[in-house]
């Protein structure tokens, strides 16, 4: 099995991933469920950030604003160096085609086109503890932004594949998409944003 570059995408259709049905369907999601979820869940702890914890105002903007930019970073990241690892043994291949290659086939699938909420939750607890560790109080203002950052990373992906650009700005972001998924596979990684291709030089 190929890595996604090589994968010719399909506009229509689904792809079943496994025959047990639970599974299956675990794979799927609406992108409203995952969205409102990570939305409340950063509205939550900033709220007890600002309520339980001696943080200033100024101090929670910095770290919201800190975490919605780390986030760009690691969306980033992570779309090219996992979602995009090399698949040069089956094992690799069937990993990488079940993370994100499927998607790359079927792009206009719309219940795949968010991590399925039981395996972003189980990731945001896993980095909660780890920001906690390293930032204690702080993290209330961090993971909020972080998360926020997701959320909105979820939407735009949502948008791009779902409506037709608008007439703005904002419309680079569809074009960049859009050639990642139809035209060079190794460009354009960012989703939300732009930037890191821009610094790491993947800009279309």
């Amino acid at each position: 099995m190929n890595a996604p570059t090589y994968i010719k995408p399909k506009n229509n259709g689904t792809k079943q991933l496994f025959q047990n049905p639970i599974l299956e369907k675990l794979t799927r999601t609406h992108i409203a469920v995952p969205i409102s979820l990570f939305v409340g869940i950063a509205a939550g702890l900033l709220y007890y950030g600002a309520a339980k914890t001696a943080l200033s105002s100024w101090q929670l903007v910095a770290l919201f604003l800190a975490g919605m930019f780390v986030f760009s970073f690691v969306e980033y990241t992570v779309h090219r160096r996992v979602f995009h690892m090399a698949a040069d043994t089956p094992r690799k291949a069937k990993i990488q085609y079940t993370m994100h290659g499927v998607h790359h086939e079927y792009p206009k699938d719309k219940s795949r086109l968010a991590m399925p909420p039981l395996l972003s939750l189980s990731i945001s607890a896993l980095l909660s503890v780890l920001f906690y560790f390293i930032m204690g109080k702080y993290m209330f203002g961090f993971l909020p932004g972080f998360l926020l950052g997701y959320a909105a990373y979820l939407f735009v992906h949502y948008a791009v594949h779902a409506f037709p650009p608008p007439k703005n700005f904002l419309k680079v972001l569809w074009i960049n998409h859009g050639i990642h998924h139809y035209k060079d596979h190794d460009k354009a990684f960012g989703v939300s944003s732009p930037l890191w291709d821009w610094v790491f030089r993947t800009l279309p």
